[in-house]
């Protein structure tokens, strides 16, 4: 299967393989938080877009699209892949992508923020395009939580994506059974358990 990318700007876009790293992860003692294999896992699962120059963005509270101010470091990579503009009002920040996306039919692409990322004062907001189609590109929009004023540095991650197939639910079923049903994973159940105890117990 191949993902195909499409520039369409003069700049290359700003799309790199999803970092397994979090600040918040590493300001745990001893950055305890990488011992969650989920979580070290899906932090790298996909590519991330990051931004080409740093910036601050400030929202007043209200709803039209000028109530979001973003002032960029490096006024030059406006319109830039990766470059944050106000386009919606509701306090939304908008990242362009400037790119077009291509998968194999029935292949979607989810576009979120940064998996496992937080960051005070605004969220992303998630969607789904149909790239085995679709003839656009698309954006990556974060909301404010609150009115005030976010901080995003030059090379941070603003978008995460990764694809699904577009069946994938109508392919599966979930089916509520009994784990004694399945003695083989119920020992295995039990053997993790216990190893888990030892490993809080030591």
């Amino acid at each position: 299967m191949k993902l195909l990318c499409h520039p369409l700007a003069a700049q290359a876009p700003t799309i790199r393989a999803a970092s397994g790293r979090r600040q918040w992860m590493d300001d745990t003692p001893e950055s305890f938080a990488y011992r969650c294999l989920p979580l070290a896992v899906a932090n790298q699962h996909g590519w991330e877009v990051f931004t080409p120059s740093g910036l601050t963005a400030r929202w007043n509270g209200g709803q039209r699209v000028e109530d979001v101010e973003v002032i960029l470091d490096d006024p030059l990579t406006m319109h830039q892949p990766g470059s944050a503009m106000t386009n919606f009002g509701s306090g939304i920040l908008t990242f362009e992508m400037s790119f077009l996306l291509r998968t194999p039919p029935g292949w979607n692409i989810w576009v979120t923020g940064p998996v496992n990322g937080v960051k005070d004062g605004i969220a992303p907001l998630s969607g789904v395009i149909e790239t085995d189609w679709s003839p656009y590109s698309f954006t990556m929009n974060w909301r404010f939580t609150r009115p005030g004023e976010v901080r995003f540095e030059a090379g941070e991650a603003v978008a995460h994506f990764f694809p699904v197939r577009r069946d994938l639910f109508d392919r599966i079923t979930p089916e509520l059974r009994a784990i004694q049903s399945d003695p083989k994973t119920l020992q295995q159940l039990n053997t993790w358990r216990e190893s888990r105890e030892d490993f809080a117990g030591g």
